[in-house]
């Protein structure tokens, strides 16, 4: 295998826990966004608009889907005979196996692969993040710098910053201080989960890490403030644009949203850098003579009868004749009703909601980081005909019982 001068590890096995029902069967990059996307499309097609051709994706929880969809990465362009994409999930070994411990134990466990391609330095990547970033000027600053290791970051709002891992720097943009999601930030200049390593250094400090029996085997935790206190040049990348972690259901809904709103940042109309997916062939959208639609996104194979509004409908969803949605987003397969009325809501995959039912109401605000304010239907779920479901809920498959977190 050739010399690689950058290669990405793509951490892609996150259980995406306070996505609730909508990750009970998946893993949480595998969820569908946008209409026609899912999570994970964005860091390949980022990969692949940057010319890193050689990408491994390191899977865990619920990794079936996943890995039928990413394939051989021919979707994102990535399927060259001299790179490509490689699925690494945990694995055994004759000394025994072990699911990833963390972030820092994922790469550790796959030292191997980035061996044999040989390359001079590493890009870390977050499967589960909303962006648009070219990973070359990135590495142009690590390089320009002659840095160890360099960490994206973007200015983050004071209220939310003890949410990350938060970065001081000089005037130079060295990193002096790091810390992982404090209760009293001193500043607001927040970790993205984007690194890139000089791999030399990469790997002398994973198995360092990997020798340390009390380590969370965490770049957050462990490895970056391992770094800072040996003195390692480590340098803070700006990152300009539309960045969001979709952790939580209202964050998710948000971001589909932002695809609604003009000044937000989330341009997916922008030819300049596209997101690639890998979807289903879908015959055209079709809109009967009593659709009302207006501002919304609409993917492939729908069949619009009713009215939508403010909505997000990815493929192959189905609103009748009489039905009202508004501010909300159905996924693939999804179907209302006769009469109902969904409102800030989201529906699972292939759910369905039944005639003159009502999903949703004014959107709540979560009063708790780990709460929601939109109605949530997990995949497959049915709610009766006639039956309600109030804001702030989700249900799962079983009619209309409600998920207790």
């Amino acid at each position: 295998m050739s010399k690689k001068e950058c290669i990405a590890m793509l951490l892609a096995g996150g259980q995406g826990s306070r996505l609730g029902a909508l990750t009970q069967k998946i893993a949480k990059p595998a969820v569908s966004f946008g209409g026609k996307f899912r999570i994970i499309d964005f860091s390949l097609s980022n990969c692949s608009n940057s010319g890193i051709d050689t990408v491994g994706v390191l899977t865990q929880y619920r990794p079936y889907l996943l890995h039928a969809y990413v394939g051989s990465g021919e979707a994102w362009d990535l399927d060259s005979r001299d790179g490509g994409v490689s699925i690494l999930p945990p694995y055994e070994t004759q000394t025994g196996g072990a699911w990833y411990a963390g972030t820092a134990d994922a790469i550790t466990q796959n030292l191997d692969y980035i061996k044999a391609n040989d390359p001079k330095y590493v890009l870390i990547l977050s499967g589960d993040h909303l962006y648009r970033m070219d990973y070359r000027k990135m590495l142009k600053t690590h390089i320009e710098n002659n840095a160890d290791l360099t960490v994206s970051v973007m200015p983050v709002p004071w209220e939310e910053a003890s949410r990350f891992g938060i970065m001081n720097v000089d005037e130079a943009d060295v990193i002096t201080d790091f810390e992982e999601k404090p209760k009293q930030p001193k500043s607001n200049l927040a970790s993205m989960g984007i690194y890139i390593f000089t791999w030399k250094k990469l790997r002398a400090y994973l198995l360092q890490d990997e020798a340390d029996p009390t380590s969370s085997n965490d770049f957050g935790k462990n490895v970056i403030p391992a770094m800072l206190c040996a003195g390692e040049k480590m340098v803070a990348y700006r990152f300009e644009g539309y960045w969001k972690d979709v952790g939580t259901l209202d964050s998710l809904w948000d971001a589909n949203m932002d695809m609604l709103a003009p000044g937000s940042g989330l341009n997916l109309l922008d030819k300049r850098w596209p997101i690639y997916s890998r979807t289903p062939s879908c015959p055209p959208a079709f809109f009967a003579a009593t659709a009302d639609v207006g501002n919304s996104a609409v993917a492939k194979g729908c069949d619009i009868r009713g009215e939508v509004k403010n909505t997000v409908l990815s493929y192959n969803t189905v609103v009748e004749e009489g039905a009202v949605v508004t501010y909300s987003v159905l996924m693939p397969g999804a179907v209302v009703k006769k009469d109902a009325r969904v409102e800030y809501a989201i529906l699972g995959e292939n759910s369905l909601v039944g005639e003159s039912a009502h999903v949703g109401a004014g959107r709540e605000p979560a009063a708790e980081p780990d709460k929601w304010g939109v109605a949530v239907l997990g995949p497959k779920t049915e709610v009766p005909p006639g039956e309600t479901v109030p804001a702030g809920a989700m249900l799962d498959k079983t009619h209309g019982q409600e998920v207790k977190v």
